[in-house]
């Protein structure tokens, strides 16, 4: 190893799972679910099948947790996007962490807000020119 200098990088847990996601070679959920458009619109479609036995309630329910994010990826507290919802922070937290596993929602280490990932996962390591945090 003459003439070569070691190099050390140090990535964020959600930076880990980023490359881990997109190493592995399966397909982000982001990108071969459809658009999920605004809350009202979708809120409507959920409701009128909160009482069908062939749909699951939790599965609504995560449809309208995410789609109290913009898709624009302009960001929301936690608080906010439960109020919204009717939902308590700890139920909203807890969908939140699975879009945040699944890549479609990430947390800006800085102002603990929330933000859809508009790309679908393909969000940039701070400070790389995109600004966005693969958290």
């Amino acid at each position: 190893m003459s003439g070569e200098r070691e190099v050390t990088i140090t990535l964020t847990d959600g930076q880990v799972r980023q490359v881990v996601r997109e190493a592995s070679g399966r397909t982000s959920p982001a990108r071969v679910l459809p658009e999920v458009g605004g809350l009202e619109a979708l809120r409507s479609v959920v409701l009128s099948l909160k009482d069908d036995a062939t749909c699951s309630r939790s599965t609504l329910r995560a449809l309208l947790v995410l789609a109290a994010f913009p898709a624009d990826g302009s960001e929301r507290e936690l608080s906010d996007a439960a109020r919204q919802l009717g939902l308590s922070p700890s139920t909203t937290h807890r969908y939140i962490g699975t879009w945040m596993v699944v890549g479609m929602l990430e947390q800006d280490p800085r102002s603990r807000r929330y933000r859809r990932v508009p790309d679908g996962g393909g969000a940039t390591v701070a400070g790389s020119g995109g600004g966005r945090d693969a958290g």
